[in-house]
């Protein structure tokens, strides 16, 4: 069973990382058989807190996830760690609260041969400069990193982000001097014929999507996600090709047996869905159009700030993220804003239930199979 490692939490703690006293994470190594796996491309989240997704758990792995199972890639996030929220389909990771690049270097080796990742996600340095630990090398502790992954994993691509931005000035002043020197040492990787590829993380959040000075808000991971995403898009071969389930069909119920149906038709903004003996008319054929999932020409939708037990709804269609839907791999349907899940009430089985947005389970009232 897998054991969920500890974010950095409390304002002592925020001021402690703020003045460079980063804590060392605690390896709590997930077992081969624990591991959640989708048979899809093999992808590794690798680095410190800020992978791991400290104050935000799951961090940006959240909205790469969901856009990556929302465009119909199927994509096996892997590591010997493991958190998130239940609306992240896959929780496995390699993020080290308060690591270094030296203390991912000496590990790096087992991991890869653990987990044999297609694709590493590399997001590393932080902790060099909280901790102000011999910053002049820390570049070429890098170097050395990359070198140790393209190594052992020759034929996966690694992607290298240069580090967020910090609060701290003289911090900040540390970071872009660590980041002026990655665009350089990437080259050289590639010069010398290896899959490794620049990702450019500094300059997409500023110090105003930062929730404690070092690590991002929900909407500084979620910039996060969008980059990596297009960095992945943009390397054929990194998350395979499109296999996701098909685009358009009914929805059943797992529970209930029964379809999710626009009740009479009714397109009115605001129409909660129920689920109704599955007929294959009009109102129960539902699309996915990338993230969105839109019956009748309206969109589903979670209302804003929705909480647990709000009812789901039809709306004209923003693309806003209340409309953004995930299909993961526990058949759990899952909201990009609340992160909860469709869910039919009190797990009834009846028809004419409704449907409303609930904690994510993977219980029977939440899983849901297109045909």
């Amino acid at each position: 069973m897998h054991r969920q490692t500890s974010g950095i939490l409390g304002a002592a703690l925020a001021a402690a990382l703020a003045a460079g006293l980063a804590l060392a994470g605690t390896v709590m190594a997930a077992s081969a058989s624990a591991a959640e796996s989708n048979g899809g491309v093999r992808v590794m989240p690798l680095g410190d807190s800020i992978t791991e997704g400290t104050q935000v758990p799951g961090g940006y792995r959240i909205g790469l996830w969901q856009r990556l199972a929302g465009a119909g890639y199927r994509v096996d996030f892997v590591g010997t760690q493991f958190n998130g929220p239940a609306a992240l389909g896959d929780r496995d990771h390699e993020g080290h609260p308060g690591w270094r690049i030296d203390q991912i270097d000496a590990n790096i080796t087992g991991w890869l041969q653990t987990t044999s990742p297609r694709t590493v996600l590399l997001h590393i340095g932080t902790n060099d400069v909280l901790q102000n630990y011999n910053l002049s090398s820390a570049p070429s502790r890098l170097s050395t990193l990359i070198d140790r992954i393209t190594t052992a994993a020759p034929m996966a691509d690694v992607f290298v982000a240069t580090i967020i931005p910090l609060a701290s000035a003289g911090q900040a002043a540390a970071a872009r001097t660590f980041n002026s020197a990655v665009p350089g040492i990437v080259q050289s990787k590639r010069n010398g014929g290896k899959r490794v590829h620049l990702v450019d993380m500094h300059a997409a959040l500023t110090t105003a999507d930062l929730i404690d000075g070092v690590h991002p808000t929900a909407g500084g991971y979620d910039k996060m996600a969008a980059v990596w995403n297009a960095a992945l898009q943009s390397v054929p071969g990194s998350i395979g090709e499109v296999v996701g389930p098909p685009t358009s069909g009914a929805l059943v119920g797992a529970g209930s047996g029964r379809c999710l149906d626009v009740p009479n038709g009714n397109t009115t903004n605001g129409t909660q869905p129920i689920i109704g003996d599955c007929t294959g008319s009009a109102n129960q054929r539902w699309t996915f159009n990338g993230q969105a999932l839109q019956a009748l020409g309206k969109c589903l939708d979670s209302p804003t700030n929705a909480n647990a037990g709000v009812k789901a709804q039809l709306w004209d269609c923003s693309g806003a993220a209340n409309q953004r839907w995930s299909r993961n791999a526990n058949g759990t349907i899952s909201n990009a804003a609340s992160g909860l899940c469709l869910d039919v009430n009190g797990r009834a089985t009846a028809a004419g239930s409704s449907v409303v947005l609930w904690t994510c389970t993977a219980a029977t009232n939440q899983v849901w199979t297109v045909r």
